[in-house]
């Protein structure tokens, strides 16, 4: 027994000299921990959704230190950006527009705007003006954070471009930036607003503005609006005056109220709130606010002399092609600096106001009867393969008859409209017997349509358009190209020519007809450049067929004969020229007189012989490219809503006024 008790000793002190070991190593050595992670992420400790979802400290730390880095960032954009030169407004060029030939037709656009101190405008101006764009203007930091956040996402997204601006970045913008709706323009507009604001007073900042916002009617700044629109200096406008000259500033294109009835409408109802608006804040007080109820109209738009004649009229249809096709503005064009190419043909545009003027001169005469007075005269020529526009008559003078009679859509079309109801009826009959469809397949009643147009007569039309149906009709004549707009309420009177399309739109319309049924989308400007570079907007659309060749053929012969009929003259001699004519009659609601004319064939005016083919006519008869002519008449009393009667015009052998039209397209034709 001892002897084992002796052996298992040295066994035990081996095992205590191990654990004393172990636990001696234990005091010698710091206890082992996991290492700690900078960003708890996936989070330890947790099981299940709660690992995945950060913790608050997380969450706090990551936005503290995006609010440092763009801090960061802003710093270093604000000591970056500097604020640049102001723009040269003044020293601009003009912009230059262009006949077809490629020879200079206008310069237009030299910058009118004229400087002024801020003791030079009322401080009721200055009143409307703030209280219409920036109300807290003397407070703020210059810049709108929701303005520009408004306009960033609209950017983004594709929608319109807004402002949203203070005044300050509404200053920064006309003074030292281009008007380039870009993220990055609106980035540094927002800096360089901050950095005016702290380096110029709120008084310099106004006074900026006011020199430099456009009001219109080529006005930047306040001292050249107050001329444009009531011809007196800036320091003589009265607070109702003022008001309005603000209001201009949301739009002028939309607020000067001479531009249109919606115009006059929505400049009132803005400056209402605009005096309102001043009474609020507290710049006007109540009993101020009830002197001004009457709306200070302003004079009448003024063109500059270089506009003269047919010119102005020009330029307004090329202006308009250009904002439809790019989306520039007028603002946009009184800035200069453009080379306007457009369709328009000078020897037929003289050729054009020749003619009217020379047959007016004949035919229209004022102090012998009182029912030739507030005659006028629209015209426009279309070439039939493009669409393009190339001749206009719009008046006697663009600077002293303002509107333009060719792009006016408030004169009734009458019978001129009922080729497009029997163009519906042949279409309708081709499609139900098919592309092999002959004359004497089609039904009776489209016979009696083209009998009915031949003797003028109104009741098988109305019976037309209840069988085919008045919005097949009008589908049929906005794919010819008139504007939906322009047409009436689909009425039973609306095949009799109870729309109102422009004289434009019209001849654009009659092309169809001799091109084979294809019509092309009238335009103006075939290209342009501004420093240079080429603008977008300004492709052509291919032509689109509206109706069967077979049809526009059918059509082109019915119009020959009624060209015949109408240009008849004791003589004879304009009988013999082959046109394709829509007329209106003696008794469409003796408001208009219309007639519209295009060559379908040779010329065989017997006194100046037959036109060769291999003449400049000739080949563009050949070719089908010779322009079609819609010649518009009416009375209107300048500013009165409706059109006078027609009763009586040119003495009683004119028919009311309607043989007039068809001796200006002769006219045109034989100085051709």
């Amino acid at each position: 027994m001892k002897g084992n008790r002796g052996r298992r000793r040295p066994r035990r002190r081996i095992v205590d000299h191990l654990r004393q070991g172990r636990a001696g190593l234990r005091r010698r050595l710091p206890s082992w921990k996991p290492r700690r992670r900078i960003i708890d992420y996936p989070r330890q400790g947790r099981e299940g959704l709660r690992r995945w979802l950060p913790s608050w400290k997380l969450l706090l730390g990551t936005f503290g230190a995006g609010i440092a880095g763009l801090a960061a960032l802003f710093a270093l954009v604000y000591l970056t950006v500097d604020i640049p030169n102001e723009n040269e407004l003044a020293a601009q060029e003009a912009s230059l527009y262009y006949w077809a030939d490629g020879s200079q037709m206008v310069s237009v656009g030299a910058v009118n705007r004229q400087n002024v101190s801020l003791d030079k405008v009322p401080d009721s101006v200055e009143n409307a003006v703030i209280a219409a764009e920036n109300a807290t203007f003397y407070s703020d930091s210059g810049v709108s954070l929701k303005g520009i956040g408004r306009a960033l996402v609209n950017m983004v997204s594709g929608g319109e471009t807004q402002g949203g601006s203070t005044i300050t970045q509404q200053y920064v913008k006309n003074t030292y930036l281009s008007q380039d709706q870009t993220v990055t323009r609106k980035a540094r507009e927002f800096i360089i607003s901050l950095k005016v604001n702290n380096e110029k007073s709120k008084r310099d900042i106004l006074r900026g503005y006011l020199n430099t916002s456009w009001f219109g009617r080529s006005s930047n700044g306040i001292q050249a609006a107050a001329h444009a629109y009531y011809g007196i200096d800036a320091e003589r406008l009265n607070p109702s005056q003022g008001a309005l000259l603000a209001a201009l500033l949301k739009g002028a294109e939309q607020y000067d109220p001479t531009l249109s009835k919606a115009n006059h409408q929505r400049a009132v109802e803005r400056w209402r709130w605009i005096l309102d608006r001043e009474v609020a804040t507290g710049k006007m007080s109540r009993e101020q606010r009830a002197r001004y109820t009457k709306f200070p109209e302003p004079r009448a738009l003024a063109k500059p002399t270089s506009q003269a004649g047919q010119t102005g009229y020009l330029v307004d249809v090329a202006n308009k092609f250009i904002k439809s096709s790019t989306g520039l503005t007028d603002k946009d064009l009184a800035r200069g600096s453009y080379r306007i190419h457009t369709t328009f043909d000078k020897t037929l545009t003289q050729r054009l106001e020749k003619a009217v003027t020379s047959v007016r001169k004949k035919t229209i005469d004022a102090k012998k009867r009182t029912t030739d007075t507030f005659v006028e005269f629209g015209a426009a020529s279309v070439r039939p393969k493009d669409g393009a526009i190339v001749a206009l008559y719009g008046g006697a003078d663009a600077t002293k008859h303002f509107s333009n009679n060719a792009d006016t859509s408030a004169v009734p079309a009458g019978s001129a409209f009922k080729p497009f109801v029997l163009a519906a009826a042949l279409q309708q009959e081709t499609e139900a017997w098919g592309a092999e469809a002959r004359p004497g397949d089609w039904d009776r009643s489209v016979g009696d349509l083209r009998g009915a147009l031949m003797s003028a007569q109104n009741p098988p039309f109305v019976q037309a358009g209840e069988r085919l149906g008045l919005e097949r009709i009008r589908d049929l004549v906005v794919a010819a190209g008139l504007r939906e707009e322009s047409l009436a309420q689909l009425e039973p009177t609306f095949p009799l020519g109870t729309s109102a399309p422009s004289a434009i739109r019209m001849a654009s319309a009659y092309t169809t007809f001799g091109n084979g049924g294809l019509h092309a989308e009238p335009y103006a400007v075939s290209r342009m450049t501004l420093d240079g570079k080429p603008l977008d907007g300004f492709d052509r659309p291919d032509p689109e067929q509206v109706v069967t060749p077979e049809v526009a053929q059918q059509m082109t012969g019915i119009l020959e004969g009624l060209g015949w009929r109408t240009l008849g003259t004791p003589d004879g001699r304009a009988a013999y020229r082959p046109v394709a004519a829509g007329v209106s009659e003696p008794g469409d609601r003796m408001k208009s007189a219309w007639f519209i004319g295009s060559p379908s064939a040779m010329s065989l005016a017997p006194e100046r012989g037959p036109v060769t083919s291999d003449s400049p006519k000739g080949q563009a008869l050949k070719e089908g490219n010779e322009p079609t002519t819609a010649i518009t008449m009416f009375r209107n009393k300048p500013g009165a809503p409706e059109l006078l009667p027609m009763n009586g015009v040119g003495g009683p052998d004119s028919g009311l006024g309607t043989t007039i039209p068809p001796q200006i397209w002769a006219a045109g034709q034989e100085a051709s």
